[in-house]
């Protein structure tokens, strides 16, 4: 097998160059021709062929803001009356994510092989989900493309507000939990067993208090080993539970909800994300079906995928979408009763766009409430455990006092 250097020209007359094994020449012409490329040359390199340099590229997860702006970009290029192929070459060019540029390259590679935008995206669903295959296709099919993906940028970028809003109220727990274990950690191992060689040289028997701290810290050092395995075990079994068994799966769902504050922010952001998806959605002409079917994969929780397939077999049962999810413990009440004036107005689009907005602002007020909240509390736990070590610690230097006076 000879490698061949080719030079080729496409349908728009854009030159291309690449390299491929053959046994002939010609045989490199007749692929070159099936591909639609015009040859410009053909050129044996070597029996063995060049060695290709391969781009190192790191996985990069990518993330709404990513495609957000391909979507903001393509809306932009496909209203200027630039060729679809063209649009995304040219936004994989100037793409920083080397995978999307890698998957945005390919879905021009299949779109100029003959297949619609729909069809090659759906290709790559870690990326493009259901929601953004079925807007496309909207899109394809009712000949407004470019508007469709402006509501899928909008989308994207909501999203990702969100998502935020709500990571900022998970991760401000977590900090105060780490700086508690720290600090507890730190009078544990450089505090107290200064003290304790202290209350070695003290005559006479230590106050109670001290005692039963003095205590209760060696049970904790002698079983510290133990504390730690029970602790790791307990959380790898509750992993595995979630993630293997379906009972355990639905009662850490239950848990999230039922969490005091931050359940109810989990809630509150998946209506907002309801609202904002189905009015996207309806609006680009997708069947209310296949919206809730798209509706039940965007959410891990148990309890939230079984109430939106539960809307959806009432709907099918003859139900309307107000009164199927009336019956749904999990949509509050003013939800159902917005999109009810929604179907009777002929305008459900536009209601939900506006519960979207009522359910943000809702997010936005409890995590200001899980942050006003949190921030005495952290005072107060840190203040009573320094407070606990310290008048366990002096005590009895107290007491030494109080003799000699």
């Amino acid at each position: 097998m000879t490698t061949y250097k080719y030079i080729v020209r496409d349908s728009s007359g854009r030159r291309k160059e690449g390299y491929k094994e053959s046994s002939s020449q010609n045989e490199i012409l007749g692929w070159l021709r099936e591909q639609d490329f015009i040859p410009v040359s053909v050129e044996a390199i070597s029996a063995k062929g060049p060695k290709k340099k391969r781009r190192r590229t790191c996985k990069k997860r990518i993330k709404s803001s990513d495609l957000a702006s391909f979507c903001w970009q393509l809306t932009t290029l496909l209203e200027g009356g630039v060729p679809i192929t063209t649009a995304l070459e040219t936004i994989a060019e100037d793409v920083e994510n080397p995978q999307l540029e890698e998957i945005l390259q390919q879905i021009a590679e299949k779109i100029n092989k003959g297949e619609t935008l729909s069809d090659s995206v759906s290709q790559f669903p870690n990326v493009f989900n259901r929601l953004s295959c079925a807007l496309i296709l909207a899109g394809e099919t009712g000949g407004n493309l470019p508007e469709i993906l402006r509501r899928l940028a909008e989308y994207f970028d909501n999203r990702d507000k969100l998502a935020r809003k709500v990571k900022g109220a998970m991760a401000y727990p977590a900090f105060v939990f780490v700086f508690i274990v720290l600090i507890v950690i730190f009078i544990m191992a450089f505090i107290i067993p200064r003290f304790r060689v202290i209350f070695e040289q003290i005559s006479g028997e230590l106050p109670a208090f001290t005692r039963a701290f003095m205590s209760f810290y060696d049970i904790l050092r002698f079983n510290l080993h133990y504390i730690i395995g029970f602790v790791l075990i307990s959380t790898i079994s509750a992993v595995l539970a979630y993630r293997k068994t379906q009972k355990g799966h639905y009662i850490f769902s239950k848990i999230a909800l039922a969490f005091p504050l931050l359940g109810k922010v989990l809630s509150q952001s998946f209506i907002a994300i309801f609202c904002r998806t189905m009015s996207t959605l309806i609006a680009a002409g997708v069947p209310v079906l296949e919206v809730l079917d798209i509706l039940a994969e965007m959410s891990d929780n148990d309890i939230i995928t079984s109430s939106v397939k539960r809307v959806k077999e009432q709907i099918v049962g003859g139900s309307s979408i107000s009164v199927s999810m009336a019956s749904t413990p999990f949509f509050p009440n003013m939800v159902s009763k917005m999109v009810q004036v929604g179907e009777e107005s002929g305008s459900i689009s536009r209601v939900l766009d506006r519960t979207t907005d009522y359910y943000e602002r809702k997010v936005d007020c409890t995590i200001s409430t899980v942050m006003s909240l949190l921030e005495p509390i952290m005072i107060i736990t840190v203040g009573a455990i320094v407070l606990v070590v310290v008048l366990a610690l002096y005590l009895p230097i107290f007491s030494m006092s109080d003799i000699h006076s």
